[in-house]
């Protein structure tokens, strides 16, 4: 049993419809009571709902300060390796790209971290790109337990693995897994990966499942937003998180939102989504989940970073590199994308704390779970 059988169910066509026909009286009855009922998530991602924005937006902040108070989790991304096996039209880690590739070793990974750790940061998330081979079960049970010894907070956002792989992992101390399904649109899926075990849509698609029955604390969704509607896009992820916590009670969940961003040998977004369209986004689903982290990255810009902190974030980067290395040395060769908010990590906790905010940077040890 996975998601995929429940997906195939998911009248997608109709959705899409009922997304464009809702009217306003279908926001403000979703407005009601909209914690846990996809119909109200369907009405509050709808264009109708943009009159609306500025309510959301106030209840989305209140409900949010009320679950999380004023703390914000500091995480940084660590990337480990840009080789890639699959075409994905998107990414400048994309195989078919000309790009200077590069793994970490024992030694640069140390460099890595001791960089990570002078800036403060306690919760790391191990990124890579999609290389079984050279960079799957066997380096990652390597370095797992180097950078465990480190952080108290690991997650990591790399290829899909079995269920078996997993459990090995969480044994050397995995906390997370970030998953993302890019887009939930099947023929959308199947234009923009074209080589590579990434083609398989419902073997990702599972993948949460998979994560979730090896015992992995928390599973993080999400969606580039630019590939297709996003309003069709951001619904399908509320069915799936609606899945996963209805079958797999006992783990936490997060979802990430990234616009499609610059990189070698990108591609222009598909459909535009406009800054009133993620505010709406994020409190869309804060409405639907008071429980959620909502993380928000370096892709977006600093002023419109400050202005959603208000609204649902739960979890944030800063000084971010998505290169591998590059916090000891720097070479835009490498990059997977471009960031927008190139601020140091003190400039980033300075503006947080002038607009109230209390910067977190360790929220989590294992031995504090009770069962």
């Amino acid at each position: 049993m996975s998601f995929v059988a429940e997906f195939a169910k998911i009248p997608r066509d109709k959705l899409l419809l009922d997304l464009y026909s809702c009217a306003a009286q279908d926001v403000e009855r979703a407005l009601v009571s909209p914690a846990g009922d996809l119909r109200s998530l369907l009405a509050l991602l709808s264009p109708a709902a943009e009159p609306y924005i500025e309510t959301m937006a106030q209840r989305s902040a209140a409900l949010t300060r009320q679950r999380f108070g004023a703390n914000l989790g500091m995480y940084l991304p660590l990337y480990v390796s840009n080789l890639c096996a699959n075409d994905c039209d998107y990414c400048g880690f994309s195989m078919s790209n000309k790009l200077k590739r590069k793994t970490l070793n024992e030694l640069e990974l140390m460099a890595e971290m001791a960089i990570i750790k002078d800036r403060g940061f306690d919760s790391v998330l191990l990124v890579s790109g999609e290389h079984e081979t050279k960079v799957g079960i066997d380096y990652f049970k390597q370095m797992l337990p180097l950078v465990k010894q480190q952080f108290s907070h690991l997650a990591m956002e790399v290829q899909p693995m079995s269920e078996d792989h997993y459990r090995q992992l969480v044994a050397l101390g995995l906390d997370a897994v970030m998953i993302y399904q890019e887009t939930y649109q099947p023929e959308t899926y199947a234009r923009h990966h074209s080589r590579g075990k990434k083609m398989d849509f419902a073997y990702r698609l599972a993948t949460p499942d998979r994560v979730a029955a090896a015992g992995v604390d928390k599973i993080g969704l999400g969606v580039l937003l630019g590939l297709d509607d996003w309003r069709l896009d951001a619904l399908m992820m509320g069915y799936h998180l609606d899945y996963l916590e209805r079958r797999y009670w006992r783990t936490r969940f997060s979802i990430s939102l990234p616009r499609l961003r610059p990189c070698t040998g990108g591609i222009t977004p598909k459909v535009m989504l406009s800054d009133l369209g993620l505010v709406q986004m994020i409190c869309a689903f804060r409405l639907f989940n008071q429980q959620l982290d909502i993380s928000m990255s370096t892709r977006e810009s600093p002023e419109l970073r400050d202005n959603l902190l208000p609204l649902g974030i739960t979890q944030i980067s800063a000084g971010s590199s998505t290169q591998p290395g590059g916090y000891q040395a720097p070479d835009s060769q490498l990059d997977q994308f471009e960031i927008s908010d190139d601020r140091s990590v003190e400039q980033v906790i300075e503006q947080m704390q002038r607009q109230g905010f209390n910067p977190v940077f360790k929220d989590w040890e294992a031995n504090w779970i009770t069962g």
